[in-house]
């Protein structure tokens, strides 16, 4: 590089760190440029002379950790010519760790003197229950003599109290990153800071080069956390700005209001209801009611508590709309719930949906349901009535997405349980309105506070926490098969008492099993060898042949054919069937009122929200449900820990933010949604819930001043690198 051409951030590493080096960097990190490696935070810091937990290792785990040699030892290879060299390694807190090296290396054993401190990396075995590492890359700290690694340049590093430990590879070791990343801070430009002066002092934050500096390179604890909350805000920042502009631009769209009409279908099904609305169903009908009547679209996320009502709030949304001329459609993410939604809705409305046909009531629409199993003719009559624009109500699953399904003046778009579906599905079926419709989408996951600001910052939101009346409590239990087998059995006799007390079962596996062709779907082995989760088919002949003997019993999973799962949940709907064996098909919105026990197998192998959905089957009538967590895994282990909170609570809120603690960052926000990668690596939704929250009342300022950002050039550019086109999406849609 020559004088003229000074680094930037936007520098290809080639240039700075070698051609080598650069390409290891890409291949195994997919870091590219000088910025993409200064925003390669380290994942933590070690501090000389305290330990790294090495009891708390995972095998298979790729690690570094911080150890003081303890012992060496060199014994013959049983195998072939030539000796192992043995080295303990500790933490200081009496775990250790075996470093094992093959061949004559008598260097190293001079080299890896007890006493000695290093970081070693490798991948985690283990061997006659000792953890291990083979071969692993090593760098020692502290002075060393002649021929010790000590003196090396990638040591001087590690000269001050904190050591950073980065997301590495076996390839790129972390004290190469730590290498390279000096290299690049010492050459590279400083980047101009962009956020506004004002808010930077007004907020106490750090300037961006000391930022990155400090995070690199910290000269002291309190330097390094300055460094981090100057980063977390800029990550916040990022994001709410963005959905703060996209807010605003869709509150600038025009759309047709579709106010409330007095002694419409609206009214009339508001009088057939045969119970009471919840005060929580009539507040968030009001919000809703309040939206659909304004020229510009609605974007309303919609949560409540499995059986809170979600779907008569919905239903009397899209009346509203139905009754003001338009049409609305309800996006189901399978072909069960469709059905069952559209059984539902038949029931609730009787006269109101049967426009056309003897006994209909006044101003009666119709109710469609659209699905890919339909035969031609259904399929052309059902599109017709939707074309034309009698059918009021249309109620689908993805294939109400496809070109030759039009409506005459779609008005309003609920989309159930939105996370099963892509932002390009959302987008088709806006797309099918003349002008954008309201939308309201829905979900019985309960979502933190800040995951709500954060993820669906550009979406109002409404929640249901009240149960309507009836609904009964659920008692949840973890079953340890491995330790106590004989309360598995007990867990079959339980549900075997329920049915003889004339009421129905689930039972929940992780996994279908031999696929309709008689071709077995692939069993997922995990890393620590464990078995192959359970699989419906052949879980369902082991539990006719055994412990649920002379009970009637049907399975039911995605791959069925579409009128094969619509005939068996009629029976299981009808109490033809005693007990369904199915996978996660009956996660959502499934609604048997009869069914009072759901027995869920190999539990640890779903998360949280999943397990508190799946729980919501059961208890939906007068009698009291009982949702029992088979697993084999055991006391003591996070997975363990994971069920036990799920028994210990109903809480929704509460796990939510359990699920929360245990994901990723980067999957609650989507950073993995394109592929490529994300510069948003610090923020934690629950740690930095009141930075969240300051960053989006800064957001709110700024944008009314300059919607486009246009005074800010500099961060205009920095929201684009932290969330590109793709993510923005991503992030408005949730």
């Amino acid at each position: 590089m020559t004088t003229s051409e000074p680094a930037t951030v936007d520098t290809a590493l080639k240039k700075l760190v070698g051609e080598k080096t650069a390409k290891a960097l890409a291949g195994h990190l997919g870091l590219h440029t000088a910025g993409d490696l200064m925003y390669h935070f380290p994942r933590r810091y070690d501090e000389r002379g305290e330990h790294t937990d090495i009891r708390s290792l995972d095998v298979g785990e790729q690690v570094t950790v911080l150890a003081q040699v303890q012992r060496t030892a060199v014994r013959p290879m049983r195998q072939r010519r030539g000796n192992l060299l043995e080295v303990t390694v500790g933490d200081g807190s009496g775990g250790t760790l075996t470093l094992t090296f093959f061949g004559n290396q008598a260097w190293r054993e001079r080299e890896l003197r007890p006493g000695r401190w290093g970081l070693f990396a490798g991948k985690v075995t283990e061997f006659r229950g000792k953890r291990q590492l083979n071969g692993p890359e090593y760098v020692l700290l502290g002075e060393g003599g002649e021929g010790e690694v000590a003196a090396s340049e990638e040591v001087e590093e590690f000269a001050g109290a904190l050591i950073p430990v980065y997301p590495a590879a076996a390839a790129v070791p972390t004290w190469v990153i730590a290498r390279c990343v000096r290299v690049v801070l010492d050459t590279v430009t400083p980047p101009d800071d962009p956020l506004p002066a004002q808010l930077r002092v007004g907020r106490k934050l750090v300037g961006i080069d000391t930022a990155l500096r400090e995070i690199h390179r910290p000269s002291s604890k309190e330097e390094l956390y300055r460094a981090r909350r100057r980063l977390k805000w800029d990550e916040a920042f990022a994001v709410q700005l963005t959905l703060v502009q996209r807010k605003l631009r869709a509150a600038s769209w025009p759309a047709k209001p579709r106010p409330a009409k007095a002694g419409g279908l609206l009214d009339a099904f508001d009088a057939r209801l045969p119970y009471e609305l919840t005060p929580g169903q009539r507040d968030v009908g009001v919000e809703i009611a309040a939206d659909l009547a304004t020229p510009h679209p609605m974007h309303r996320l919609l949560q409540g508590e499995v059986g809170s009502g979600k779907t008569v709030v919905a239903l009397r949304a899209m009346l509203q709309v139905v009754d003001a001329g338009g049409q609305a459609a309800l996006l189901a993410p399978t072909e069960v719930l469709a059905a069952q939604h559209h059984r539902g809705m038949l029931d609730l409305l009787g006269p109101l949906a049967q426009a056309g046909e003897l006994g209909a009531a006044n101003d009666a629409t119709r109710v469609e349901l659209v699905t890919g199993s339909l035969g031609a003719a259904a399929r052309r009559r059902a599109l017709a009535e939707v074309a034309q624009g009698r059918a009021g109500i249309v109620l689908g699953t993805h294939a109400l997405l496809y070109e030759g399904v039009d409506f005459a003046d779609l008005g309003l778009v609920v989309v159930d349980e939105q996370h099963r579906f892509g932002v390009e599905q959302r987008d088709a079926l806006r797309s099918k309105a003349d002008q954008p419709p309201h939308v309201l989408v829905m979900t019985a996951t309960p979502i933190p506070r800040t995951v709500a600001m954060t993820v669906y910052g550009d979406l109002e939101t409404s929640t249901l926490s009240q149960l309507p009346q009836g609904r009964s409590p659920i008692a949840s239990h973890v079953v340890p098969a491995a330790e106590k087998p004989a309360f598995l059995d007990r867990a079959w006799r339980r549900l075997r008492e329920e049915v003889t007390a004339g009421h129905q079962a689930y039972v929940v596996c992780p996994r279908i099993g031999e696929g309709p062709a008689g071709e077995e779907e692939p069993p997922r082995e995990d890393d620590n060898g464990r078995r192959p989760p359970l699989a419906v088919t052949e879980v369902a002949p082991l539990l006719a042949e055994g412990p649920l003997h002379g009970l009637r019993i049907a399975v039911l999973h995605g791959k069925l054919p579409a009128d094969e799962k619509d005939a068996v949940m009629r029976s299981f709907a009808d109490g033809k069937l005693d007990v369904l064996v199915a996978t996660t098909v009956v996660e959502v919105g499934v609604n048997v009122p009869n069914a009072t026990v759901m027995i869920v197998l190999d539990a640890d192998r779903f998360g949280v929200s999943q397990l508190h959905q799946l729980r919501g089957r059961v208890g939906r009538g007068s009698a009291a449900g009982l949702c029992l967590l088979v697993s084999e895994a055991a006391e003591g282990s996070s997975a363990r820990e994971r069920l036990d909170a799920v028994a210990s609570t109903t809480d929704g809120f509460k796990l939510a933010e359990l699920d929360l603690e245990q994901r990723r960052e980067g999957d609650v926000l989507g950073a993995t949604q394109s592929g490529r990668r994300s510069h948003l690596r610090l923020l934690s939704l629950l740690r930095d819930a009141d930075l969240i929250r300051d960053a989006r009342a800064e957001a709110l300022t700024l944008v009314e001043e300059d919607p486009e950002l246009a005074r800010h050039p500099a961060l205009a550019a920095s929201v684009a690198a932290l969330v590109d086109e793709e993510r923005a999406e991503y992030l408005e849609k949730g």
